[in-house]
């Protein structure tokens, strides 16, 4: 891999700027290898959800336990038989044999849902040889009896709880969903965060109307996605100017990645693009950054290009805000 795209992310020693995030593809060795080989500089394994992990764990546990009703089950004797990866030893596992496999950092993603899980859960990633984990900040605050504050408070005491129980690099995906961003992002790097991955993308449910059921859906980010987390980008480039930030949802091209890389990201996430195009796309993408800052003159690689377009850089850092909204408007009456 060429010098000029080496990088780093969380202080980790990097490739390449392209990172393929949690999603299938990152949950098996035989593509995890297809995508460290087309040039991902790091892998984030598919996230350990708490509720999936206890579902697991419980539906084993009683299908042992049901022998207990029958005589001759109970007095005989007991064959041996190889136990199923189940619930967070399927995680572990695959962190373990990620990293006997690959030659790049792997990332552990973390859901938790109770206090005290978060640590945790995050702690048995780490010693099963996660170079980094990534708390997935994924819930829907649908109590109404929280406020923000209460929400954000909660947030904080997990970030600060899992940083001060793991040895390694702590990220964080959010959701774009709080009343004042950066102040909460400020907020997560003071409680511990060396890192935010900007965003979280909340699959909402759809109505099934042949059974009036709500149903779930998946649908894969488009390249449109990516204008809410180049806006971040470039607003908490110069905010936060030693941490880790990561760009996520909208990532399709080496086009994206240019553009994240320029607004203030640390390294571009994808998974969609993957998804469609395969983990060859991963080196599509990387030739054509390549190509870009040759172009460009960039000579000094993707650490010289970084956040040269980001608000601090700009020559109306107001472009990222409320301005834009207003040249849209005006572009919008003229256009139609």
């Amino acid at each position: 891999m060429s010098d000029l795209l080496a990088t780093s992310y969380l202080g980790l020693p990097l490739s390449g700027p392209i990172i393929a995030s949690a999603g299938p593809f990152t949950g098996r060795l035989d593509t995890l290898r297809e995508l460290e080989a087309a040039g991902a500089a790091a892998v984030v394994l598919p996230s350990l959800f708490e509720e999936d992990v206890v579902a697991e764990e419980m539906e084993f546990h009683e299908f042992m336990e049901v022998g207990s009703d029958f005589a001759e089950y109970a007095g005989g004797m007991l064959q041996e038989v190889e136990l199923p990866d189940l619930g967070s030893d399927r995680h572990v596992r695959l962190v373990a044999e990620a990293k006997a496999a690959l030659s790049v950092p792997v990332i552990a993603s973390v859901n938790a849902a109770h206090a005290g899980s978060w640590e945790r859960y995050a702690t048995m990633m780490v010693e099963a040889g996660a170079d980094a984990v990534e708390l997935n900040v994924y819930a829907v605050s649908a109590d109404p009896r929280r406020s923000a504050a209460d929400v954000e408070a909660a947030y904080l005491d997990i970030i600060r709880e899992v940083k001060s129980a793991i040895t390694v690099p702590l990220t964080v995906k959010l959701s774009p969903f709080f009343s004042s961003f950066s102040h909460f992002a400020a907020a997560a790097v003071e409680a511990g965060a060396d890192g935010l991955v900007l965003f979280n993308r909340f699959y909402a449910p759809d109505i099934d109307l042949g059974t009036l059921g709500v149903v779930p859906t998946v649908e894969l980010s488009t390249p449109a996605e990516l204008r809410l987390p180049l806006r971040w980008m470039g607003i908490l480039r110069s905010q936060l100017p030693t941490t880790s930030l990561a760009a996520t949802s909208g990532v399709h091209s080496a086009a994206d990645v240019i553009k994240v890389l320029l607004a203030g990201a640390s390294v571009a996430c994808t998974t969609s693009a993957v998804l469609h195009h395969g983990p060859g796309h991963v080196g599509a993408m990387l030739e054509g950054l390549r190509f870009w800052l040759e172009e460009n003159d960039y000579a000094g690689g993707v650490d010289q290009m970084r956040g040269s377009v980001s608000a601090s850089s700009v020559a109306d850092p107001s472009a990222y805000e409320r301005s834009q909204y207003l040249d849209v408007i005006k572009t919008m009456r003229s256009r139609y």
